[in-house]
Protein backbone atom coordinates (compact mmCIF):
# COMPACT_ATOMS: atom_id res chain seq x y z
CA UNK A 1 0.00 0.00 0.00
CA UNK A 2 2.86 2.40 0.62
CA UNK A 3 4.31 1.86 -2.25
CA UNK A 4 1.56 2.44 -4.50
CA UNK A 5 0.70 5.55 -2.19
CA UNK A 6 4.36 7.01 -2.96
CA UNK A 7 3.66 6.30 -6.49
CA UNK A 8 0.76 8.18 -6.92
CA UNK A 9 2.49 11.02 -5.28
CA UNK A 10 5.12 11.04 -7.28
CA UNK A 11 3.21 10.79 -10.66
CA UNK A 12 0.79 13.54 -9.08
CA UNK A 13 3.71 15.56 -8.56
CA UNK A 14 5.19 15.25 -12.30
CA UNK A 15 1.95 15.95 -13.90
CA UNK A 16 0.70 19.31 -11.44
CA UNK A 17 4.62 20.14 -11.54
CA UNK A 18 4.53 21.11 -14.97
CA UNK A 19 3.42 24.28 -13.52
CA UNK A 20 5.00 26.26 -10.78
CA UNK A 21 3.83 29.09 -9.28
CA UNK A 22 4.92 31.33 -6.26
CA UNK A 23 4.66 34.24 -4.30
CA UNK A 24 0.97 33.41 -2.95
CA UNK A 25 -0.54 31.83 0.24
CA UNK A 26 -1.62 28.49 0.82
CA UNK A 27 -5.31 29.32 -0.13
CA UNK A 28 -4.17 30.38 -3.48
CA UNK A 29 -2.06 27.34 -4.14
CA UNK A 30 -4.56 24.86 -3.21
CA UNK A 31 -6.95 26.86 -5.54
CA UNK A 32 -4.69 27.08 -8.23
CA UNK A 33 -3.73 23.16 -7.79
CA UNK A 34 -6.74 22.26 -7.27
CA UNK A 35 -8.10 23.40 -10.84
CA UNK A 36 -5.09 22.38 -12.30
CA UNK A 37 -5.68 19.01 -11.01
CA UNK A 38 -9.15 18.97 -12.32
CA UNK A 39 -7.87 20.19 -15.66
CA UNK A 40 -6.40 16.76 -15.72
CA UNK A 41 -8.69 14.55 -15.43
CA UNK A 42 -10.51 14.33 -18.44
CA UNK A 43 -10.79 12.49 -20.89
CA UNK A 44 -9.98 9.56 -19.77
CA UNK A 45 -7.90 6.84 -21.20
CA UNK A 46 -10.16 4.01 -23.05
CA UNK A 47 -7.36 2.24 -24.31
CA UNK A 48 -4.98 -0.99 -22.78
CA UNK A 49 -1.31 -2.52 -23.56
CA UNK A 50 -1.38 -5.43 -24.93
CA UNK A 51 0.97 -8.52 -24.22
CA UNK A 52 3.27 -7.23 -27.17
CA UNK A 53 3.25 -3.72 -25.31
CA UNK A 54 0.80 -1.88 -27.82
CA UNK A 55 -2.14 0.04 -27.47
CA UNK A 56 -5.30 -1.92 -28.34
CA UNK A 57 -9.06 -0.92 -27.74
CA UNK A 58 -12.36 -1.78 -27.75
CA UNK A 59 -14.50 0.69 -30.02
CA UNK A 60 -18.16 1.76 -29.18
CA UNK A 61 -18.16 2.98 -32.27
CA UNK A 62 -17.88 -0.55 -34.84
CA UNK A 63 -18.08 -2.93 -31.92
CA UNK A 64 -14.36 -4.32 -32.63
CA UNK A 65 -10.98 -4.44 -30.54
CA UNK A 66 -8.90 -2.18 -32.40
CA UNK A 67 -5.39 -1.19 -32.48
CA UNK A 68 -3.59 2.18 -31.38
CA UNK A 69 -5.27 5.14 -29.07
CA UNK A 70 -8.97 6.08 -28.09
CA UNK A 71 -9.67 8.24 -24.95
CA UNK A 72 -13.77 9.02 -23.93
CA UNK A 73 -15.81 10.92 -21.54
CA UNK A 74 -15.62 14.73 -22.66
CA UNK A 75 -17.50 17.55 -24.53
CA UNK A 76 -15.98 19.43 -26.86
CA UNK A 77 -18.97 22.05 -26.34
CA UNK A 78 -17.02 23.07 -23.22
CA UNK A 79 -13.78 21.55 -23.45
CA UNK A 80 -12.32 22.96 -26.85
CA UNK A 81 -12.46 26.59 -25.38
CA UNK A 82 -9.43 26.43 -22.73
CA UNK A 83 -8.96 22.12 -21.93
CA UNK A 84 -7.39 21.36 -24.71
CA UNK A 85 -5.37 24.54 -25.63
CA UNK A 86 -3.94 23.70 -22.02
CA UNK A 87 -2.54 20.07 -22.88
CA UNK A 88 -1.53 21.24 -26.06
CA UNK A 89 0.65 24.05 -24.32
CA UNK A 90 1.52 22.02 -21.23
CA UNK A 91 0.72 18.49 -21.76
CA UNK A 92 1.16 17.99 -25.58
CA UNK A 93 2.29 14.30 -25.39
CA UNK A 94 -1.65 13.36 -23.92
CA UNK A 95 -3.08 15.15 -26.76
CA UNK A 96 -0.91 13.77 -29.21
CA UNK A 97 -2.53 10.29 -28.08
CA UNK A 98 -5.79 11.96 -27.98
CA UNK A 99 -5.75 13.39 -31.64
CA UNK A 100 -4.26 9.89 -32.99
CA UNK A 101 -7.55 8.55 -30.53
CA UNK A 102 -9.64 10.59 -32.78
CA UNK A 103 -8.23 9.58 -36.50
CA UNK A 104 -9.00 5.97 -35.35
CA UNK A 105 -12.21 6.93 -34.36
CA UNK A 106 -12.95 8.40 -38.08
CA UNK A 107 -11.77 5.45 -39.72
CA UNK A 108 -14.05 3.25 -37.19
CA UNK A 109 -17.56 5.30 -38.58
CA UNK A 110 -18.52 7.58 -40.26
CA UNK A 111 -18.80 11.11 -37.68
CA UNK A 112 -16.41 12.37 -34.61
CA UNK A 113 -18.46 12.71 -31.64
CA UNK A 114 -19.18 15.78 -29.95
CA UNK A 115 -19.44 14.32 -26.87
CA UNK A 116 -18.42 10.74 -26.11
CA UNK A 117 -19.92 8.65 -23.47
CA UNK A 118 -17.87 6.44 -24.54
CA UNK A 119 -19.41 6.21 -27.83
CA UNK A 120 -21.72 8.76 -29.19
CA UNK A 121 -23.77 10.58 -26.98
CA UNK A 122 -26.75 13.25 -27.92
CA UNK A 123 -26.04 16.13 -26.30
CA UNK A 124 -25.18 19.88 -26.47
CA UNK A 125 -24.72 21.89 -30.17
CA UNK A 126 -21.66 22.79 -32.31
CA UNK A 127 -18.98 20.77 -34.43
CA UNK A 128 -16.67 21.69 -32.31
CA UNK A 129 -14.43 18.58 -32.48
CA UNK A 130 -13.24 20.87 -35.88
CA UNK A 131 -11.74 22.96 -33.12
CA UNK A 132 -10.10 20.42 -31.02
CA UNK A 133 -8.27 18.92 -34.63
CA UNK A 134 -7.42 22.37 -35.76
CA UNK A 135 -5.50 23.71 -32.83
CA UNK A 136 -3.34 20.22 -32.40
CA UNK A 137 -2.73 20.21 -36.02
CA UNK A 138 -1.70 23.90 -36.14
CA UNK A 139 0.47 23.73 -33.40
CA UNK A 140 2.15 20.20 -34.42
CA UNK A 141 0.48 17.50 -32.34
CA UNK A 142 -0.94 15.49 -34.79
CA UNK A 143 1.09 12.89 -36.60
CA UNK A 144 0.75 14.20 -40.66
CA UNK A 145 -0.57 10.71 -41.14
CA UNK A 146 -3.63 11.34 -39.66
CA UNK A 147 -4.76 14.88 -41.22
CA UNK A 148 -6.46 13.43 -43.87
CA UNK A 149 -8.94 11.50 -41.91
CA UNK A 150 -9.73 13.71 -39.56
CA UNK A 151 -9.96 16.41 -42.21
CA UNK A 152 -12.71 13.44 -44.02
CA UNK A 153 -14.08 13.06 -41.39
CA UNK A 154 -15.24 16.37 -40.24
CA UNK A 155 -16.43 17.61 -43.56
CA UNK A 156 -18.75 14.57 -43.88
CA UNK A 157 -20.15 15.45 -40.76
CA UNK A 158 -20.78 19.21 -42.04
CA UNK A 159 -23.44 17.46 -44.63
CA UNK A 160 -24.84 15.00 -42.35
CA UNK A 161 -26.20 14.00 -38.79
CA UNK A 162 -25.67 10.93 -37.10
CA UNK A 163 -28.86 8.79 -36.81
CA UNK A 164 -29.19 8.29 -33.52
CA UNK A 165 -26.84 11.15 -31.72
CA UNK A 166 -28.14 14.21 -33.18
CA UNK A 167 -24.66 16.24 -31.54
CA UNK A 168 -22.80 14.10 -34.15
CA UNK A 169 -22.59 15.98 -37.46
CA UNK A 170 -24.88 19.15 -37.70
CA UNK A 171 -28.62 18.76 -36.99
CA UNK A 172 -29.99 21.53 -39.73
CA UNK A 173 -26.96 21.41 -41.85
CA UNK A 174 -29.49 21.58 -45.15
CA UNK A 175 -30.46 24.94 -44.25
CA UNK A 176 -27.00 26.10 -42.74
CA UNK A 177 -25.58 25.29 -46.23
CA UNK A 178 -28.01 26.89 -48.30
CA UNK A 179 -29.39 29.92 -45.96
CA UNK A 180 -26.19 30.65 -44.00
CA UNK A 181 -28.27 30.15 -40.67
CA UNK A 182 -30.89 28.07 -39.12
CA UNK A 183 -34.02 29.55 -39.10
CA UNK A 184 -35.40 30.07 -36.04
CA UNK A 185 -39.08 28.55 -36.77
CA UNK A 186 -38.43 25.64 -38.29
CA UNK A 187 -38.59 23.46 -35.75
CA UNK A 188 -34.76 22.85 -34.36
CA UNK A 189 -34.09 24.55 -31.30
CA UNK A 190 -30.78 26.53 -30.26
CA UNK A 191 -30.64 27.80 -33.68
CA UNK A 192 -28.89 30.70 -32.95
CA UNK A 193 -26.36 28.86 -31.26
CA UNK A 194 -25.80 26.06 -34.04
CA UNK A 195 -25.51 28.71 -36.45
CA UNK A 196 -22.29 30.89 -34.28
CA UNK A 197 -20.57 27.48 -33.58
CA UNK A 198 -21.10 26.10 -37.13
CA UNK A 199 -19.79 29.16 -38.63
CA UNK A 200 -16.64 28.98 -36.33
CA UNK A 201 -16.12 25.21 -36.79
CA UNK A 202 -15.98 25.88 -40.77
CA UNK A 203 -13.78 28.63 -39.56
CA UNK A 204 -10.94 26.04 -38.15
CA UNK A 205 -11.77 23.19 -40.93
CA UNK A 206 -10.76 26.25 -43.02
CA UNK A 207 -7.46 26.18 -41.48
CA UNK A 208 -6.66 22.41 -41.80
CA UNK A 209 -7.69 22.56 -45.23
CA UNK A 210 -5.22 25.46 -45.53
CA UNK A 211 -2.58 22.94 -44.14
CA UNK A 212 -3.27 19.77 -46.80
CA UNK A 213 -3.21 22.14 -49.95
CA UNK A 214 -6.82 21.56 -50.47
CA UNK A 215 -8.42 22.92 -53.70
CA UNK A 216 -9.21 26.70 -53.86
CA UNK A 217 -13.08 26.33 -54.12
CA UNK A 218 -12.79 24.34 -50.73
CA UNK A 219 -11.05 26.93 -49.17
CA UNK A 220 -13.16 29.45 -50.61
CA UNK A 221 -16.16 27.28 -49.20
CA UNK A 222 -15.05 27.12 -45.56
CA UNK A 223 -14.06 30.96 -45.42
CA UNK A 224 -17.76 31.58 -46.80
CA UNK A 225 -19.69 29.70 -44.46
CA UNK A 226 -17.34 30.80 -41.53
CA UNK A 227 -18.76 34.36 -42.07
CA UNK A 228 -22.00 33.25 -41.47
CA UNK A 229 -22.31 34.35 -38.14
CA UNK A 230 -23.39 37.92 -39.82
CA UNK A 231 -26.88 36.49 -40.30
CA UNK A 232 -27.96 36.22 -37.35
CA UNK A 233 -26.91 39.23 -36.18
CA UNK A 234 -29.30 42.16 -35.46
CA UNK A 235 -28.14 45.57 -36.04
CA UNK A 236 -31.07 47.05 -34.65
CA UNK A 237 -30.20 45.32 -31.62
CA UNK A 238 -26.39 44.99 -31.80
CA UNK A 239 -26.96 41.12 -30.07
CA UNK A 240 -27.27 37.78 -31.90
CA UNK A 241 -30.91 36.89 -32.89
CA UNK A 242 -33.32 33.97 -34.31
CA UNK A 243 -34.38 34.83 -38.03
CA UNK A 244 -36.96 33.11 -39.55
CA UNK A 245 -37.14 31.39 -42.35
CA UNK A 246 -38.53 34.06 -44.29
CA UNK A 247 -35.42 36.24 -43.26
CA UNK A 248 -37.52 38.60 -40.71
CA UNK A 249 -35.65 38.05 -36.88
CA UNK A 250 -38.03 36.60 -34.56
CA UNK A 251 -40.54 38.42 -32.06
CA UNK A 252 -40.87 38.63 -29.54
CA UNK A 253 -37.43 38.74 -28.28
CA UNK A 254 -35.75 39.20 -24.97
CA UNK A 255 -31.87 39.13 -24.89
CA UNK A 256 -32.42 38.10 -21.06
CA UNK A 257 -34.26 34.70 -22.28
CA UNK A 258 -32.46 31.26 -21.91
CA UNK A 259 -32.22 28.53 -24.22
CA UNK A 260 -34.77 28.98 -27.37
CA UNK A 261 -32.34 30.19 -29.54
CA UNK A 262 -29.82 29.64 -27.43
CA UNK A 263 -27.55 26.77 -25.65
CA UNK A 264 -27.75 26.84 -21.79
CA UNK A 265 -27.66 30.71 -22.05
CA UNK A 266 -28.82 33.99 -23.66
CA UNK A 267 -28.22 36.62 -26.04
CA UNK A 268 -26.49 38.77 -24.15
CA UNK A 269 -23.60 35.20 -23.55
CA UNK A 270 -23.99 34.55 -27.15
CA UNK A 271 -23.92 37.66 -28.99
CA UNK A 272 -19.92 37.54 -28.29
CA UNK A 273 -19.18 33.72 -29.54
CA UNK A 274 -17.38 34.92 -32.99
CA UNK A 275 -13.98 33.53 -31.63
CA UNK A 276 -12.40 34.23 -34.68
CA UNK A 277 -13.88 36.98 -36.29
CA UNK A 278 -13.81 39.32 -33.37
CA UNK A 279 -12.72 42.50 -35.60
CA UNK A 280 -15.65 42.03 -37.96
CA UNK A 281 -18.21 42.15 -35.10
CA UNK A 282 -16.60 44.86 -33.79
CA UNK A 283 -16.98 47.00 -37.36
CA UNK A 284 -20.61 45.35 -37.19
CA UNK A 285 -21.44 47.09 -33.89
CA UNK A 286 -20.21 50.11 -35.27
CA UNK A 287 -16.55 50.24 -34.19
CA UNK A 288 -14.75 50.25 -30.80
CA UNK A 289 -16.20 52.71 -28.98
CA UNK A 290 -19.92 51.06 -29.37
CA UNK A 291 -18.25 47.41 -29.35
CA UNK A 292 -17.07 48.14 -25.92
CA UNK A 293 -20.54 49.57 -24.10
CA UNK A 294 -22.05 46.62 -25.48
CA UNK A 295 -19.38 45.05 -23.55
CA UNK A 296 -19.56 46.56 -20.44
CA UNK A 297 -23.54 46.39 -20.22
CA UNK A 298 -22.91 42.94 -19.77
CA UNK A 299 -21.54 43.32 -16.74
CA UNK A 300 -24.22 46.11 -15.29
CA UNK A 301 -27.51 44.93 -16.55
CA UNK A 302 -29.10 43.45 -13.84
CA UNK A 303 -28.99 39.69 -13.17
CA UNK A 304 -32.49 39.15 -14.76
CA UNK A 305 -33.64 36.24 -16.48
CA UNK A 306 -36.95 34.88 -18.69
CA UNK A 307 -36.48 30.75 -18.09
CA UNK A 308 -39.89 30.24 -19.79
CA UNK A 309 -38.03 27.68 -22.51
CA UNK A 310 -37.01 25.42 -19.83
CA UNK A 311 -39.98 26.42 -17.44
CA UNK A 312 -37.75 26.08 -14.18
CA UNK A 313 -34.64 28.20 -13.24
CA UNK A 314 -31.97 26.07 -14.16
CA UNK A 315 -28.66 25.85 -12.15
CA UNK A 316 -26.81 28.12 -14.69
CA UNK A 317 -28.85 30.75 -13.93
CA UNK A 318 -28.70 30.81 -10.58
CA UNK A 319 -25.15 30.39 -10.82
CA UNK A 320 -25.04 33.91 -12.53
CA UNK A 321 -27.36 35.25 -10.37
CA UNK A 322 -25.34 34.54 -7.21
CA UNK A 323 -21.98 35.85 -9.43
CA UNK A 324 -23.50 39.10 -9.88
CA UNK A 325 -22.19 40.51 -12.13
CA UNK A 326 -24.97 41.42 -13.83
CA UNK A 327 -25.51 38.91 -17.01
CA UNK A 328 -22.35 38.00 -17.11
CA UNK A 329 -22.58 34.33 -16.72
CA UNK A 330 -19.18 32.56 -15.64
CA UNK A 331 -20.49 29.30 -14.14
CA UNK A 332 -21.51 28.18 -17.73
CA UNK A 333 -18.84 28.26 -20.77
CA UNK A 334 -19.83 30.70 -23.43
CA UNK A 335 -19.57 33.69 -21.16
CA UNK A 336 -16.15 32.97 -19.96
CA UNK A 337 -13.99 34.55 -22.67
CA UNK A 338 -16.09 37.45 -22.49
CA UNK A 339 -13.71 39.44 -20.45
CA UNK A 340 -10.61 38.98 -22.87
CA UNK A 341 -12.70 40.88 -25.52
CA UNK A 342 -11.83 44.20 -24.14
CA UNK A 343 -8.32 43.33 -25.54
CA UNK A 344 -9.30 43.68 -29.12
CA UNK A 345 -11.05 46.96 -28.71
CA UNK A 346 -8.41 48.90 -27.33
CA UNK A 347 -8.89 48.50 -23.51
CA UNK A 348 -7.08 45.80 -22.02
CA UNK A 349 -7.43 47.34 -18.56
CA UNK A 350 -11.24 46.35 -18.32
CA UNK A 351 -10.67 42.78 -19.42
CA UNK A 352 -7.92 42.97 -16.60
CA UNK A 353 -10.31 44.47 -14.28
CA UNK A 354 -13.10 41.85 -14.65
CA UNK A 355 -10.82 39.06 -14.83
CA UNK A 356 -9.04 39.79 -11.39
CA UNK A 357 -12.69 39.85 -10.12
CA UNK A 358 -13.99 36.69 -11.51
CA UNK A 359 -10.39 35.13 -10.18
CA UNK A 360 -10.56 36.85 -6.86
CA UNK A 361 -14.95 36.57 -6.43
CA UNK A 362 -15.75 32.79 -7.59
CA UNK A 363 -12.86 30.85 -7.40
CA UNK A 364 -11.60 29.82 -3.78
CA UNK A 365 -10.36 27.02 -1.57
CA UNK A 366 -13.24 26.75 0.29
CA UNK A 367 -15.75 24.33 -0.17
CA UNK A 368 -18.48 26.84 -2.02
CA UNK A 369 -14.86 27.94 -4.32
CA UNK A 370 -15.97 27.10 -7.73
CA UNK A 371 -18.56 28.80 -9.45
CA UNK A 372 -20.65 26.09 -11.52
CA UNK A 373 -20.11 22.59 -13.05
CA UNK A 374 -16.30 21.78 -13.83
CA UNK A 375 -17.77 20.63 -17.26
CA UNK A 376 -14.49 18.18 -18.24
CA UNK A 377 -12.11 20.73 -16.60
CA UNK A 378 -12.67 23.28 -18.92
CA UNK A 379 -13.28 25.65 -15.90
CA UNK A 380 -11.15 24.93 -14.02
CA UNK A 381 -8.60 25.45 -17.03
CA UNK A 382 -9.91 28.93 -17.66
CA UNK A 383 -8.70 30.03 -13.86
CA UNK A 384 -5.43 27.99 -14.77
CA UNK A 385 -4.38 29.97 -17.56
CA UNK A 386 -6.05 33.21 -16.16
CA UNK A 387 -3.69 32.60 -13.55
CA UNK A 388 -0.91 32.90 -15.69
CA UNK A 389 -1.72 36.12 -17.62
CA UNK A 390 -3.45 34.86 -20.78
CA UNK A 391 -6.05 33.16 -22.25
CA UNK A 392 -6.89 31.53 -25.93
CA UNK A 393 -10.11 33.51 -27.07
CA UNK A 394 -9.76 31.49 -30.02
CA UNK A 395 -8.33 28.12 -30.65
CA UNK A 396 -7.20 27.30 -33.75
CA UNK A 397 -5.32 30.81 -34.11
CA UNK A 398 -1.90 31.29 -31.96
CA UNK A 399 -2.86 34.08 -29.82
CA UNK A 400 -3.62 34.06 -26.44
CA UNK A 401 -4.94 37.43 -25.12
CA UNK A 402 -3.29 38.80 -22.33
CA UNK A 403 -5.37 39.46 -18.96
CA UNK A 404 -3.98 39.89 -15.42
CA UNK A 405 -1.23 37.55 -13.64
CA UNK A 406 -2.34 36.21 -10.50
CA UNK A 407 1.16 35.31 -8.84
CA UNK A 408 4.41 37.03 -8.49
CA UNK A 409 6.13 33.97 -10.24
CA UNK A 410 4.91 31.33 -12.29
CA UNK A 411 6.89 28.98 -14.46
CA UNK A 412 5.68 26.85 -17.02
CA UNK A 413 8.38 23.52 -17.54
CA UNK A 414 7.39 22.43 -21.12
CA UNK A 415 7.71 19.39 -22.75
CA UNK A 416 10.41 20.12 -25.15
CA UNK A 417 12.64 21.11 -22.20
CA UNK A 418 12.45 24.80 -22.22
CA UNK A 419 10.88 26.65 -19.83
CA UNK A 420 8.58 29.64 -19.99
CA UNK A 421 8.72 32.20 -16.96
CA UNK A 422 6.22 34.58 -15.69
CA UNK A 423 7.55 37.39 -13.19
CA UNK A 424 5.36 39.98 -11.88
CA UNK A 425 6.21 43.10 -9.26
CA UNK A 426 4.03 45.91 -8.48
CA UNK A 427 5.17 49.24 -9.07
CA UNK A 428 6.95 49.61 -5.65
CA UNK A 429 8.77 46.07 -5.96
CA UNK A 430 6.92 43.89 -4.17
CA UNK A 431 5.87 40.63 -5.41
CA UNK A 432 3.14 39.59 -2.86
CA UNK A 433 -1.00 40.46 -3.50
CA UNK A 434 -0.20 41.67 -6.97
CA UNK A 435 -2.18 44.66 -7.80
CA UNK A 436 -5.00 44.50 -11.02
CA UNK A 437 -3.72 46.54 -13.58
CA UNK A 438 -0.78 45.81 -15.87
CA UNK A 439 1.80 48.97 -16.70
CA UNK A 440 4.00 47.24 -18.45
CA UNK A 441 5.42 43.86 -20.07
CA UNK A 442 8.81 42.89 -21.33
CA UNK A 443 8.93 39.69 -23.19
CA UNK A 444 12.84 38.21 -23.02
CA UNK A 445 14.24 41.64 -21.82
CA UNK A 446 12.49 43.49 -24.39
CA UNK A 447 9.55 46.06 -24.18
CA UNK A 448 6.23 44.49 -24.84
CA UNK A 449 3.15 46.42 -25.95
CA UNK A 450 0.63 43.78 -27.64
CA UNK A 451 -2.58 42.71 -26.64
CA UNK A 452 -1.29 39.29 -27.18
CA UNK A 453 0.98 36.75 -26.66
CA UNK A 454 2.14 34.46 -29.75
CA UNK A 455 2.18 30.51 -29.15
CA UNK A 456 5.53 30.26 -30.99
CA UNK A 457 7.09 32.70 -28.17
CA UNK A 458 5.28 30.38 -25.47
CA UNK A 459 6.46 27.00 -26.49
CA UNK A 460 9.77 27.87 -27.16
CA UNK A 461 10.54 29.18 -23.65
CA UNK A 462 10.03 32.27 -22.93
CA UNK A 463 10.74 34.88 -20.01
CA UNK A 464 7.53 37.79 -19.96
CA UNK A 465 7.78 40.41 -16.97
CA UNK A 466 4.91 42.01 -16.08
CA UNK A 467 5.02 45.67 -13.62
CA UNK A 468 1.54 45.82 -12.25
CA UNK A 469 -0.28 48.76 -10.54
CA UNK A 470 -3.59 50.02 -8.54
Amino acid sequence: FDEVKQAAKERWNEVLGRIQVGGGTEDQYRTFYSCLYRSTLFPRKFYEINADGKPVHYSPYNGKVCDGYLYTDTGFWDTFRALFPLLNLVYPSVNHEIQQGLANIARENEFLPEWSSPGHRGCMVGNNSASVVADAILKGITPEKDWQALYDCIAYGTEHVHPRASSSGRLGHEYYNTLGYIPYNVGINENVARTLEYAYNDWCILQIAKKLNRPQEELDKWEARSRNWQNVFDKEQNLMRGRNLDGSFQEPFSPYKWGDAFTEGNSWHYTWSVFHDVNGLIAKMGGKEEFTKMLDSVFVVPPIYDDSYYGVRIHEITEMQVANMGNYAHGNQPAQHIPYLYDYAGEPCKTQKWVRNVMDKLYSAAPDGYCGDEDNGQTSAWYVFSALGFYPVCPASDEYAIGTPYFPLAVINLENGEQTIISAKNSDGTSTSLDTYIKSISLDGRPYNENFFKYDDLINGAKIGFSMRK
